[in-house]
């Protein structure tokens, strides 16, 4: 198992035992994680989740009146080699 998806089922996990729904997905530069937030949530259990996140490369927070708080975060896949950064247009 890719490290990214390592990193990310231990984030989503704690983010669980913190009483969160998550959902992680396999994609191609990342591995992501999202939890429905209640509206309720205690202020010991939004520092349980933050402390989760900080093993992320990437979070946030999306709240919409339609959908409600999705959290969100990313663990990047493999660092591209120097010559991959800014992808082939930008190699030399």
């Amino acid at each position: 198992m890719p490290a990214s998806r390592v990193s990310a089922q231990a984030i989503a996990a704690r983010l669980s035992a913190a009483g969160l729904t998550t959902r992680v997905d396999e994609r191609d530069r990342c591995t992501s994680i999202e939890a429905e937030v209640p509206e309720s949530l205690s202020a010991e259990t939004w520092r349980e989740v933050l402390e989760a996140l900080a093993d992320a490369d990437r979070f946030g927070l999306l709240a919409t009146n339609l959908n409600g708080r999705t959290l969100w975060a990313v663990v990047r896949k493999a660092v591209p080699t120097t010559g991959d950064v800014g992808g082939p247009s930008h190699q030399r």
